[in-house]
């Protein structure tokens, strides 16, 4: 993190007046070897000087000394994904170290603190134990209840609130949840076609269509992603099983979903292979899996959102995104992931001696893991 530049500042203030050291010392009522220090850094004004020479340069004390408590929204992305790449390469220990110093620097950064909430939720995994991991997920919530409590942005706090109930249910804490929620489904909100009828009137006809194109995908992959848990919900019935697979995979098959949002597609044939597996039934367990492991190899990487030729009016509103078009977590990151959905979830234990099993474990392996991971 940058240090307290305020010698750098005080050298470009005084000589943008035009003065000495000299000049500065008598105004600030001390010898030209302080001001000489302080401009060299090798010492600092003493705390009551700190508003005088602020004043003197017209400037804040925190310009003066060279420290925002704000960063830009570009500033935050590049910040996000650099931790996130140390994530995947440095100690877990040494990243989060780093996370709690930036956390505190930039306390009263309220997108800051949202973006690490989100960082801290999703490497949470990685942590030594699963005390540790706990503990991540905890201090995500915290940062998500002061985002809620001190932050006059409402889409920051609710943001906020999907992250931090995101949170509890990592957390094995289903009536948090529902506290922070309630426990009724409201109906969807009409803002979305007001939005779009206003920009119409307002003679804006790509604007309103860019809106609905928004809103369409957005209830699209909402629609099909929710197969994942109702799958397993329903995982005891396997005719309710087939009715959902059949209208999921449907609409899936109808928007090409494999290839706009393969994410969304790897979590559905992972969660029916695992339907499968709880019924012991090998064939169309690795039926689903065989999707699965499709999905991940085929131009998953590098990861972006994008739209396609239904949704071709969408791509400048991904740009809006403050982590931008890529993944949360850094691809060596995903990449383990998904290999684990296959050798590390006991519900396949069963086909470990299927070579149908084995094979698609080394396709993913060939296309997922670099040669130098393998050694």
């Amino acid at each position: 993190m940058k240090e307290l530049n305020i010698g750098k500042t005080i050298v470009t203030k005084r000589r943008e007046k035009g003065l000495t050291q000299e000049d500065l010392a008598s105004y600030m009522g001390v010898s030209k070897a302080s001001v000489s220090k302080w401009e060299t850094g090798q010492s600092y004004p003493d705390i009551t000087l700190l508003p005088h020479l602020s004043a003197y340069f017209n400037i804040s004390i925190d310009e003066l000394m060279g420290y925002s408590p704000q960063l830009t929204p570009a500033a935050i992305k590049a910040l996000y994904h650099r931790l996130a790449d140390d994530f995947a390469s440095k100690p877990f220990a040494e990243v989060l170290a780093e996370c709690q110093l930036i956390i505190k620097k930039y306390y009263s950064c309220f997108p800051l603190l949202l973006q690490m909430a989100v960082l801290l939720a999703n490497h949470h995994m990685l942590a030594a134990d699963p005390a540790a991991a706990t503990a991540v997920l905890n201090q995500a919530v915290t940062l998500c209840q002061r985002i809620r409590a001190e932050s006059d942005d409402r889409i920051l706090a609710r943001d906020a609130l999907s992250i931090e109930g995101t949170c509890y249910l990592m957390l094995g804490q289903p009536a948090q949840v529902m506290d922070l929620l309630g426990e009724d489904v409201r109906p969807f909100p009409t803002d979305t076609e007001m939005l779009a009828q206003a920009y119409q009137m307002a003679s804006n006809p790509d604007k309103a269509r860019q809106v609905l194109q928004i809103s369409s995908y957005q209830h699209l992959l909402f629609l099909v992603s929710t197969a994942s848990a109702y799958l397993m919900l329903n995982a005891s019935d396997l005719d309710q099983v087939e009715t959902i697979l059949a209208r999921t995979l449907g609409v899936a098959k109808l928007y090409d979903l494999d290839a706009l949002h393969p994410n969304t597609m790897a979590q559905v044939y992972h969660a029916a292979a695992q339907v499968y597996a709880i019924h012991q039934d090998a064939d169309t367990t690795l039926a689903f899996l065989a999707d699965y492991t499709e999905v991940c190899v085929s131009d998953f990487f590098p990861y972006a959102l994008h739209g396609d030729d239904y949704f071709d009016a969408i791509q400048p509103w991904f740009e809006t995104f403050d982590l931008g078009v890529g993944p949360p977590r850094s691809e060596d990151v995903i990449k383990q992931s998904m290999l684990d959905g296959l050798v590390a979830n006991p519900l396949f234990d069963f086909l470990k001696e299927d070579r149908r099993f084995v094979d698609l474990i080394k396709k993913l392996e060939a296309h997922l893991i670099d040669e130098g991971d393998k050694q």
